[in-house]
């Protein structure tokens, strides 16, 4: 199958996320794992440096790109010649606002399709807000995060934190 597209803001990049990313690379030629602008979010780190984390966390799936995008993403999947979007879906409130997305997404860009891959249990609860909330107490971070960026995390939280 082609190419498919997970967008996302990943403020950070979970485990979950790089779960999805790694299932969806087995499905696809090629996943781009686009960071995109999230307006209602406030960012921990700048999209340049989500891009960074995500590249090394990343580096061992050959089918796997890394981008930013801060234009409508059915423009960006025509723009790459994606005709999928991989979205990840943890509860059944996931599932409302997302599939409102993937229709308002088939309306601008008709080519485009979404496949929904839902959480593995283990990481259901798991999200970025989470991750930053734990950091806040210094819980280790490990098991919400892979552990090649859970220092980092830690220390731009605890940076957030003293401004």
């Amino acid at each position: 199958m082609g190419t498919a597209i997970y967008p996302g803001s990943f403020d950070p990049v979970t485990l979950g996320h790089l779960d999805i990313i790694k299932r969806a690379a087995i499905q696809f030629e090629r996943v781009i794992v686009c960071v995109m602008v999230n307006s209602e979010k406030r960012g921990l780190f700048r999209p340049e440096e989500r891009v960074e984390l995500i590249r090394r966390v990343t580096a061992d799936l050959d089918n796997v790109e890394v981008d930013q995008a801060g234009i409508l993403l059915s423009d960006y999947a025509r723009n790459r010649g994606a005709t999928v979007v991989v979205k990840g879906l943890r509860e059944m409130s996931d599932f409302e606002k997302e599939f409102q997305m993937a229709l308002i997404n088939r309306k601008l860009n008709p080519e485009l399709d979404t496949m929904f891959l839902t959480s593995r249990q283990n990481f259901t609860y798991l999200s970025s807000s989470i991750v930053k909330e734990m950091a806040l107490y210094h819980v280790p971070l490990t098991d919400f995060v892979p552990a090649e960026i859970a220092d980092e995390v830690q220390e731009r939280v605890d940076a957030a934190r003293r401004t």
